[in-house]
């Protein structure tokens, strides 16, 4: 995206402390062009230490989100960092993403007929602190998948299926997996928009 199509007006360039391609389009298509930086965090460690407190999905959620964005926003001083976490909770079990198709394969199974919670968490950071964060939740109702349709979707989605929480992804083969979605849209994509934009508004840091 060229520059003069950024309503960023902030004095540094933009951080996005994640490697989701989705989150970049998202912010692209927003016009807010990020640099991409990932920092080194063993993101499921962490969420091992997180165990000890017992934490709801939300908080899971924040505190990782945070973590990304703190950690990330070390090595840029005074630019703005968001960090991004989403979890996926379905009957007290939170989902990580499958590590292998037959991982995959029963992650669906399991998640047939089944509404579950799709959390979204964003934080945004600077020099090390977190300056705000906010979450919003969709409600993910599966249609019911039979061990054919589980094979059929993932033959026709690929290794792609390892790449989201819940193997899919409802702006693409996803969505046939669905009897309904209630939430916002941007939230099921892992980054909802809305109370970020709301913050750099705030914040002096659009043109727009």
């Amino acid at each position: 995206m060229s520059a003069n199509l950024s309503v960023w007006i902030g004095d540094y360039p933009l951080i996005l402390a994640s490697k989701s391609k989705t989150r970049r389009d998202l912010l692209e298509g927003a016009h807010l062009p990020p640099k991409i930086h990932v920092p080194e965090f063993d993101e499921r460690a962490f969420e091992n230490a997180l165990e000890a407190e017992n934490p709801n999905p939300v908080d899971r959620a924040h505190a990782l989100a945070c973590e990304k964005a703190r950690l990330a926003s070390l090595s840029f001083p005074q630019h703005y960092v968001i960090g991004a976490d989403q979890i996926l909770a379905c009957e007290k079990t939170v989902l990580h993403k499958a590590q292998s198709v037959n991982d995959a394969k029963r992650q669906l199974a399991f998640l047939s007929c089944k509404t579950h919670q799709l959390i979204s968490a964003f934080a945004i950071a600077r020099d090390g602190h977190v300056l705000f964060e906010d979450h919003d939740t969709a409600q993910m109702t599966m249609r019911r998948m039979t061990a054919q349709h589980i094979e059929r979707y993932c033959e026709q989605a690929g290794d792609a299926i390892l790449n989201n929480v819940g193997c899919y992804a409802l702006e693409g083969l996803g969505v046939h997996l669905f009897e309904r979605v209630e939430g916002d849209f941007f939230t099921v994509l892992g980054l909802p928009l809305e109370g970020l934009i709301a913050f750099f508004r705030r914040e002096g840091c659009l043109s727009l």
